[in-house]
């Protein structure tokens, strides 16, 4: 097999490239600057202070859009070469020999579905027992939920999951008492533990699912370049119910690889760490990744939130590469099925990348990933600027109906203007195609490229339904466009005002309902006012920009149907039926994603345990159940508690039995939990005790017991 080095790329040709790409941005920033500086010079003769606020607020933006364009366009080039010879794929061949070696599989989790999580771990576990060699790979459950029931269900899982696959000794699963630093802490913390035992570690989401051959060509291509420290998958989004997950995934499909292909032809080895469905060599990962406290307090200071881009660039920093496998098949991952939860994920990720502005000037970094961290910053940042400038062009607009008609030497008749520009000359109409054609020139290249010859577009319902489907969403794309700017803008005004984000558990799975008016209401509520605002304010004081500045305000004022429509899972299986918003992954989907579904379905059917013990059906069962008692205390480790302690846990343990578990407070049920004496004294009081000495709660466990322990296992898991 030839070995693929990043060496084979001499640093001049990766030079030129960047050059070329580099140059791209700043000459169509340049021509568009001049467009603009000249529209408002020829308008008013000069420039007043607010057009000079609006140019500058300008160029950040456009070069923002340009830089995206330029990416799409080197893509489209790459691919209609037949590729890029230089990438790091080209060292694994699909299909091809392999060479493994040792390979920890981590999935951190917190508060997830556990029918999700297992499963979708038992089927990266079967498809990776198909492969010669499939000894190499571990799997662990590293988990920081923080609620009881959570906590037993997820051991219980593991446990049925061990026997039914033989996964004891293969599968591990690892609580901590302390959920520190969040996801970076719990994966930190596995390497100090464990992490010399492996030389690679893949790290998957809750909602991962990576085939045994994806997995296996990471680990080729590790083998091949031994100056490789992270590659990257590009997972594709999978599993969409609702109608916007569906048609988030279709986007996703349609439109990433020219971009993603586009991006690896300029960053090569220097490229990027998105945190999931990559592979990571461990050693260098642990001597030089450990991440740095930022100056002040959070949500700007503190910890870092999102530790991917930075985990990169330190690992860049030490001489190591950072590479994309963006054509690697077999690496999926679910979208947020709603509006509303992409933007409470966003809020997250708002945060994270804001951070990075401290690092933008770090002593060692590469300017690839300098750039990196500022492309993260502006992906929020962009959002209030453009909201600016959208503000402050009808500011500009409505100074100058006020002021009159401009000198007729500049003007054409029947003019219009747009966003703040007076449509008098031809600069104008030039200038607005050119921002069209950034936009959308990458999409319909994409589309073109798929309706061409060959049956690619059969997967996505054939060339009318996959041309519809491209329709529907540069149309649903362009609505919440003004949405998602308003959301960004919100959240980046509140991290800078210093309010954090808490960590909670995604919601990954769209409900029947979907999102309700109630909800809606109170989340797109303010959009709609202030659409409604500007939207009149514009008709009434200044109608011809109006009429520019409408598709920014139909997206805000209908953000409350919109949201609510693009939620409805009914919608979503309508649409599917119809061949609207399908990809290849749905009409010819892996085994892999096959079997998850099957096994989810199953899952799922189950009734749920008996309603009055189902808040704490977990803690009944750590109690209760000999088996489950016995393993969950096996899991814990032995600590030594002071006298004082021991005192607290006894008078725990009196109330739970006489009381039951309804006063108590999630922290007392987790302390109890976490104490192996506690527990292995509960269970045996709990079957030794006069039945007129417990809680009537207890008893009523005890009469269930056997009818619920009759159901299966996996049916208690969601």
């Amino acid at each position: 097999m030839k070995v693929f080095l990043e060496g084979q790329m001499d640093a001049s040709r990766l030079n030129r490239r960047r050059f070329v790409f580099f140059s791209a941005v700043f000459g169509l920033t340049s021509l568009a600057t001049w467009f603009v500086a000249d529209l408002y010079w020829r308008g008013n003769k000069g420039l007043s202070g607010l057009e000079l606020v609006l140019l500058l607020l300008f160029v950040p933006l456009f070069a923002h859009i340009a830089v995206g364009f330029c990416t799409a366009i080197a893509g489209f080039y790459v691919i209609n070469r037949g590729g890029d010879g230089s990438r790091i794929s080209r060292s694994a061949p699909e299909g091809g020999p392999h060479r493994l070696a040792s390979t920890a599989v981590v999935m951190p989790v917190f508060n997830e579905d556990v029918s999700r999580v297992f499963e979708g771990l038992r089927v990266v576990f079967k498809s990776v027992q198909h492969l010669e060699g499939a000894s190499n790979f571990d799997f662990f459950i590293l988990s920081d939920s923080n609620q009881p029931n959570q906590w037993i269900r997820e051991e219980i899982a593991w446990a049925e999951l061990c026997k039914q696959v033989g996964g004891f000794g293969k599968i591990f699963y690892r609580k901590r008492r302390q959920a520190i630093n969040k996801k970076a802490g719990n994966v930190a913390d596995f390497l100090r533990r464990w992490g010399r035992n492996y030389r690679y570690m893949v790290v998957l989401d809750a909602d991962s699912i990576m085939t045994g051959e994806a997995l296996a060509r990471l680990v080729t291509m590790m083998e091949a370049n031994p100056s490789a420290g992270i590659i990257q998958t590009a997972p594709r989004t999978v599993r969409g119910e609702s109608l916007y997950s569906r048609l988030q995934a279709f986007a996703n499909r349609i439109y990433s690889p020219i971009y993603l292909a586009g991006l690896n032809y300029w960053q090569q080895h220097e490229g990027n760490y998105w945190g999931h469905n990559a592979i990571i060599r461990v050693q260098p990962f642990m001597e030089h990744c450990s991440l740095p406290e930022l100056p002040g307090n959070e949500p700007f200071g503190g910890r870092i939130l999102s530790h991917d881009f930075v985990e990169a660039a330190l690992m860049r920093k030490a001489g190591w590469g950072v590479w994309l496998a963006h054509d690697v098949e077999g690496s999926y991952e679910e979208g947020p099925p709603t509006l509303i939860e992409s933007a409470k994920r966003d809020r997250r990720w708002c945060q994270g990348n804001m951070q990075h502005a401290w690092l933008l000037t770090a002593r060692g970094f590469r300017p690839a990933n300098r750039f990196h961290l500022l492309m993260g910053v502006m992906a929020y940042v962009s959002s209030p600027l453009w909201l600016l400038f959208l503000i402050l062009s009808t500011i500009e607009m409505v100074n100058q109906a006020s002021a009159g008609p401009p000198d007729a030497a500049y003007m054409i008749p029947d003019t219009t203007s747009l966003f703040g520009y007076p449509l008098a000359v031809p600069e104008a109409l030039t200038l607005f195609s050119l921002t069209m054609l950034l936009l959308f020139l990458p999409k319909f290249v994409s589309v073109v490229v798929l309706l061409g010859p060959g049956d690619e577009a059969a997967g996505f319902g054939g060339r009318w339904r996959v041309t519809l489907s491209a329709l529907l969403e540069a149309i649903g794309s362009t609505l919440l466009a003004p949405v998602n700017m308003i959301f960004n803008t919100r959240f980046v005004i509140f991290t800078l005002l210093g309010q954090g984000v808490q960590w909670v558990a995604q919601k990954r799975s769209a409900d029947e309902d979907g999102t309700d008016w109630r909800q809606a209401i109170i989340t797109h509520g303010v959009q709609t006012v202030f659409g409604l605002v500007w939207g009149i304010s514009s008709l009434i004081l200044i109608p011809a920009y109006f009429a520019w500045l409408s598709p920014v305000l139909a997206g805000l004022v209908f953000s409350i149907p919109l949201s609510i429509f693009l939620s409805k899972a009914s919608f979503g299986r309508r649409a599917r039926e119809l061949g609207i918003f399908v990809t290849p992954d749905e009409t010819r989907p892996p085994e892999e994603l096959r079997q998850l579904e099957r096994n989810l379905e199953e899952c799922y059917r189950h009734l749920p345990p008996f309603e009055p013990l189902r808040a704490d059906y977990g803690l009944m069962q750590a109690v209760l159940d000999p088996y489950i008692n016995a393993m969950h205390v096996a899991l814990l480790r032995q600590r030594r508690t002071s006298t004082v302690a021991r005192e607290w846990f006894s008078k725990l343990q009196l109330r739970l039995l006489r009381e039951g578990p309804g006063r108590f407070t999630t922290k007392e049920k987790m302390a109890l939990l976490l104490d192996p004496q506690s527990m292995i004294y509960l269970h045996r009081e709990l079957w030794s005790l006069p039945s007129g000495s417990l809680a009537e709660w207890w008893r009523l466990a005890m009469r269930q017991y056997n009818v619920i322990a009759a159901v299966p296992t996996t049916a208690l898991y969601r």
